[in-house]
């Protein structure tokens, strides 16, 4: 690590819970339940949005956020109407978001933060303190200090090829809401940018509403944060997100079922383990061993013929893409 790295320990704790997860996913992997049908999706859509705000003290229910989700008329109060409407905006759609990029953190914050504070999208020109029952618990970097440190924690993202993506996820997580870069927004924006990073490592966490299980432990979450900060490093909140990865995890693979079964379900399934790239017919079958060579010759030329995928070449030399 470089002088501007985040602070932290590879503990032994760190590195079981990483393999857990691991093996987790691969279980996931191998019962092929990784790309869950629609009704599942946007339940856990509903859930991470319901979740995420009410950890900042949003009291709208999940049949609530349901509603608004639907276009319906909700009765609440006005901000948190707002802030889940403004949620729902920016989890519609995550790919917009590149996880690497502070113009998308910005770019997320202002849609998460729009009318809810005078400048979304930008970083706060002010000191600021987070108060817990009536007393200061952490006292944030100076304004001006912001942008560089921001940059560095961007930087250490991008750099550190060593770091699994679960990891980078927690250590980004905690040195966000530590910086607490703007005036209003940052656990919200912290919960959003973490899921965000988690999917670099696997696709399935686009489905798993992670925030609900810390939402559960909501008190621990703060007393890890607090405790981070005392000791000047983000190991303790590693360890706890890590926990509630692989409790959500391990309840995603209770609720979801096996959805590969047809041709459309399997190429779905290829699009999100091949990257944007083009491959051949062995390529498509060594994740779909259980299936013949004319079953994969079917799939990918109903791929072809939906405008799933591009086709080029002939014969032994075909290729295919997904769009």
């Amino acid at each position: 690590m470089n002088n501007e790295d985040p602070p932290f320990q590879i503990t032994t704790s760190i590195l079981s819970l990483s393999q857990q997860i691991y093996r987790e996913l691969g279980v996931l992997a191998g019962a092929k339940i990784e790309v869950p049908p629609i009704k599942l999706r946007r339940l856990s859509s509903i859930v991470t949005i319901q979740a995420s705000l009410a950890i900042e003290g949003n009291t709208l229910s999940l049949d609530q956020v349901t509603a608004l989700l639907d276009g319906k008329r909700v009765i609440g109060p006005e901000k948190d109407i707002l802030e889940a409407n403004n949620a729902i905006k920016a989890y519609k759609d995550l790919n917009i978001f590149n996880p690497l990029s502070i113009k998308d953190l910005l770019l997320a914050h202002r849609i998460l933060m729009e009318s809810l504070v005078e400048v979304p999208g930008s970083f706060r020109s002010g000191s600021v303190g987070i108060a817990k029952e009536g007393a200061i618990t952490h006292v944030a970097p100076p304004a001006d200090r912001v942008p560089h440190l921001m940059r560095s924690l961007f930087n250490f993202l991008a750099a550190k090829n060593e770091l699994s993506w679960l990891i980078k996820a927690s250590v980004f997580h905690y040195e966000l809401e530590f910086i607490h870069p703007f005036s209003d927004g940052n656990g919200r924006i912290g919960r959003l940018w973490q899921q965000l990073i988690l999917i670099q490592e696997d696709p399935v966490f686009a489905f798993i509403p992670i925030e609900a299980i810390i939402r559960q432990n909501q008190a621990e979450y703060y007393k890890v944060l607090a405790e981070c900060d005392r000791q000047g490093n983000a190991t303790l909140f590693i360890e706890f997100s890590l926990k509630q990865i692989l409790d959500a995890l391990q309840k995603y693979s209770l609720e979801a079922t096996p959805t590969v079964h047809d041709a459309d379900s399997r190429l779905q399934f290829a699009k999100n383990k091949i990257v944007k790239h083009w491959f051949a017919r062995v390529d498509y079958m060594n994740i779909h061993k259980e299936i013949s060579s004319a079953s994969a010759s079917r799939d990918l030329a109903h791929g072809v013929v939906s405008g799933l995928l591009q086709k080029r070449g002939e014969k032994n030399q075909v290729r295919y893409r997904f769009v």
